[in-house]
């Protein structure tokens, strides 16, 4: 008699908890390497299209993933996702352009939006519920571990390799854990009744995307090219309503927009991971063009806010047992308010520890007001609506940090474009070779200080707008009045 076949829940944890860490590493590493990219490749005006497609790539496929998961099931949903975020690593390892890097980088991004929710729902599978928030906080590690790891990783493959394997390390990973989902994974597909929305994912896709696009053609000599597409992500989004209001099973239940909270939560998730994008994705930029530091010290300057993050995770946790979410964000927005004005008044001479303190500072910040996000969204709903509220706080994160990318990219590019233009002896060429640890020693010894105070003042232009966000982000708290009832589903 043939014995049935189980899933082995040891190699599958583990096989998620790799998944999980192949995408957190992805983030870091990649912005250890940006420099070395922008130098290699000349593409500093399109820099932030390297993470902000991918971002939104993976925020618009998340909440399809999540529908077909519970149609197909996780195992096919979460390899397929595997898959192609294997693909994308190859494609962008393989790139010769910066057209090429963001083209592969949006099939790296598709692929990525099934990792972490199908890795969740996973867990939630083969874990007793008594067990599953012990494996959740593991997983969750993942991320604080990679902040130590990529920084290094990144700074040791761009020194001594080339910055190709930055995303070719993804491939062999990749291909293990497709083989150890594969063949440990087993599950019985129990086929639901569940349609995809595919007009509202498709009018979402092309709401973003044109909002997006039209950030980004905002600094466009040809001011008709952005107001047509900020036109277009306007229509769409009166159409989008219009049809998510008849939809039999939306991607996105307009009734949820009827909870003062949850709205309120959400926006102020989606405000503080703008600010987050600004700190992770330009304090290496700061720290090898202005500081000259080498890549691998670049990208360790953001580590102590990953790990200072898992830290205010679990304070968040025993805070939401005694007050409620709008007072634990007063407390995460003072640290905010410290972190960002720590950069507005940093020389340009400050030392390298000084940005350790500071990312330390984030760290806490950033881990308080997101675990509080969560929570409270999901306490501000009904049961049989906590999966769609937890997505669709996971989507208000990424699109903050996608379009948010795209500002940051327009007010550095002015910035640097408008200080070039000052002095007819500097270049963008150059710009592209100051970032570039490895390429500024060609430029001329005479120049660099210029440059570096022109790179210097666009950097910090970067965070006066986060410091917009962040005095925001106080106003809609401010909104936010102490709910009884949610305080004590938060207890």
């Amino acid at each position: 008699m043939q014995t049935k076949k189980e899933t082995n829940v040891k190699v599958v944890t583990v096989a998620v908890f790799v998944a999980t860490f192949m995408t957190a590493v992805e983030g870091t590493i990649v912005s250890t390497a940006m420099p070395t990219i922008i130098g290699s490749l000349h593409g500093v005006s399109l820099m932030n299209w390297v993470f902000s497609i991918y971002l939104l790539m993976t925020a618009l496929s998340t909440p399809v993933y999540g529908k077909l998961a519970d149609i197909l099931g996780r195992k096919p949903v979460f390899i397929f996702g595997l898959v192609l975020f294997t693909i994308g690593s190859l494609l962008c390892g393989l790139s010769q352009s910066m057209i090429a890097l963001i083209l592969s980088r949006v099939i790296q991004g598709i692929g990525a939006g099934s990792i972490q929710p199908i890795a969740f729902t996973i867990i939630a599978d083969i874990y007793p519920i008594e067990k599953r928030a012990k494996v959740i906080g593991l997983n969750g590690s993942s991320w604080g571990i990679a902040s130590v790891i990529a920084p290094l990783l990144g700074g040791f493959i761009v020194e001594k390799l080339s910055w190709h394997w930055v995303f070719m390390i993804n491939i062999p990973i990749g291909l293990i854990t497709i083989g150890m989902i594969w063949i440990y994974l087993i599950e019985s597909i129990e086929h639901q009744n569940t349609s995809i929305d595919y007009k509202g994912t498709a009018l979402l896709v092309i709401l973003l995307l044109s909002l997006m696009l039209g950030l980004q053609n905002l600094s466009n000599k040809n001011i008709f090219i952005p107001i047509v597409l900020i036109l277009i992500s306007i229509i769409s989004l009166f159409i989008f309503v219009h049809i998510e209001k008849n939809a039999k099973d939306s991607i996105i239940p307009l009734e949820l927009f009827k909870n003062k909270t949850f709205v309120i939560q959400n926006l102020i998730a989606l405000l503080v991971s703008g600010y987050l994008i600004g700190f992770e994705a330009y304090l290496p930029t700061w720290m090898q063009g202005v500081l000259g530091l080498k890549a691998s010290l670049g990208g360790f300057a953001v580590t102590p806010s990953s790990i200072m993050w898992v830290v205010a995770s679990l304070w968040a946790g025993s805070l939401l047992k005694k007050y409620a979410p709008n007072k634990i964000i007063y407390i995460s927005l003072f640290f905010l308010f410290v972190s960002v004005f720590g950069l507005i008044l940093a020389p340009i001479n400050a030392p390298f520890w000084y940005f350790l303190l500071v990312a330390t500072v984030s760290g806490i910040g950033f881990g308080l007001t997101i675990t509080t996000t969560t929570v409270a969204s999901q306490s501000a709903v009904k049961p049989n609506e906590i999966g769609v509220a937890t997505s669709f706080n996971t989507l208000c994160r990424t699109i903050g940090q996608s379009l948010m990318v795209s500002v940051f990219g327009i007010v550095l590019n002015q910035k640097m474009l408008s200080g070039v233009a000052k002095n007819k002896h500097y270049t963008m060429d150059m710009m592209n070779k100051l970032i570039d640890p490895q390429t500024a020693g060609q430029l001329p010894h005479n120049l660099l200080p210029g440059l570096k105070q022109i790179l210097f003042n666009g950097i910090h232009s970067i965070y006066l707008v986060g410091l917009l966000l962040i005095i925001f982000t106080l106003l809609l708290n401010l909104l936010e009045f102490k709910n009884n009832d949610l305080l004590k589903q938060t207890k």
